[in-house]
């Protein structure tokens, strides 16, 4: 077990609250499914250098990420971020930098093995802190009611800006201090900028109302579309909308074509979708770059396609990190490659700078030495989101909150 140091009280929890990003993978070898675990065992049977442990099935990366071999699927994960202004566009940044990472080692070993790998999109997790204090929660102000109270204000607007012709569902998860939004993957890194600066801009402000019964989207005038009631996740604790919650398949219906009833009458899937978004406007401008808010208003007024207009989804869902690379566009949607001219992209080199909790991951997946007193402490572990655990000279083990290691990041070797 690690010894707690003195000089670091122990603590459970981060002191800010924060934003992360998973992202789930089918693998194909060869064009036929295959699953991780059988063919590497470990992430560490395809990368050829050393990493730091995590769990027997996941090891921290070094570029500041995880990679996780998660129930059949590949997974990579950003590390925590905090909520700051253009924390969205850090964190998808940060997102496809793992991708590149895990792409080129599957590169290297297809080269060794004499093999084609592919990486299918599945789904993607948007995490968000819920930090309320247990004096600030009240029967009213549960993450059990903020969850299902997401479950029928998301569903709209993220079928507009991020679903696809064969998307089938949004999720919402309440975890112990976080909400779990769950959808499917982006293979664009602008699009999915676009969807974490809406889901991070609308959670946050939802999460600051003074109630979270349903009640208050109809005392808001929020549009609301008839006869959509979210069902109970199948796996987990939360609720799950899917297609055939609505009257008719949103995933298949033109999104321009007034055909749903609301609370406000006949509007179109995007009218419905820009009208929530307009509501929470102010939020997703205070977490997104100028960028993604430009490009998600722009698809939510119709200005740039969204993916349902197309008629089928893109090839590049089924081969990630190669047919779409970091910081191109889906050939499909070539219409909002002329915003660039206009505003760095955040895969930029004038995108936003390195968060304060990404730099901390950066050096623990670099592997580096701390010095803390007259001791040289070498990392050996990450533990979850929160702790890693080092080294002494000596050979003891001591854990570390990710806060602790945040106020003393000049002693980094």
């Amino acid at each position: 077990m690690p010894v707690y140091d003195e000089r670091f009280p122990y603590t459970s929890e981060l002191e800010m609250p924060v934003i992360g990003l998973e992202a789930e993978f089918k693998t194909f070898i060869d064009n036929k499914e295959a699953l991780p675990e059988k063919v590497w065992r470990t992430p560490a049977g395809f990368v050829d250098r050393p990493l730091l442990k995590r769990t027997r099935k996941s090891m921290q990366l070094p570029t500041g990420g995880a990679l996780y071999f998660d129930g059949g699927v590949l997974e990579v994960v950003t590390p925590v971020i905090e909520l700051a202004p253009q924390c969205t566009a850090r964190v998808v940044r940060s997102l496809w930098e793992q991708i590149e990472f895990v792409r080129n080692q599957l590169d290297a070993w297809e080269k060794r093995a004499r093999h084609r790998i592919r990486l299918q999109a599945f789904s993607c997790h948007i995490n968000i802190s819920f930090e309320l204090t247990r004096e600030e929660r009240g029967r009213d102000r549960t993450i059990q009611k903020l969850a299902l109270l997401l479950a029928y204000l998301l569903p709209v607007p993220l079928i507009v800006v991020s679903a696809n012709r064969r998307s089938t569902g949004i999720g919402v998860r309440p975890r112990r201090d976080r909400v779990e939004i769950t959808l499917d993957f982006t293979p664009d890194p602008g699009l999915m900028a676009a969807t974490a600066a809406l889901v991070v801009g609308i959670v946050r402000d939802v999460i600051s109302w003074p109630s979270y019964r349903l009640e208050e989207l109809q005392r808001r005038g929020t549009p609301l579309v008839a006869g959509v009631k979210p069902g109970k996740h199948a796996t987990r604790k939360g609720w799950l909308t899917k297609d055939f919650h609505f009257r008719r398949n949103p995933f298949k219906t033109d999104l321009n074509a007034p055909a749903w009833q609301t609370n406000r009458g006949k509007m179109s899937l995007r009218d419905v979708a820009l009208a929530v978004a307009m509501q929470f406007r102010g939020s997703i401008r205070r977490y997104a770059d100028p960028f993604s808010d430009r490009l998600l208003f722009s698809v939510l007024r119709g200005e740039t396609p969204s993916l349902l207009d197309l008629p089928d989804r893109p090839a590049a869902y089924d081969d990630v990190g190669r047919a779409t690379r970091w910081g191109s566009v889906l050939p499909e949607l070539q219409d909002f490659a002329s915003l660039d001219e206009k505003l760095a992209p955040p895969w930029s080199g004038a995108g936003p700078t390195r968060s304060a909790y990404e730099r901390v991951f950066l050096r623990l997946g670099e592997r580096r030495r701390l010095r803390i007193g007259n001791e040289i402490l070498t990392p050996v572990k990450v533990r979850g989101w929160y702790h890693s655990i080092f080294r002494t000279p000596g050979g003891e083990e001591r854990m570390l909150s990710i806060d602790q290691l945040l106020r003393n990041m000049g002693s980094w070797i």
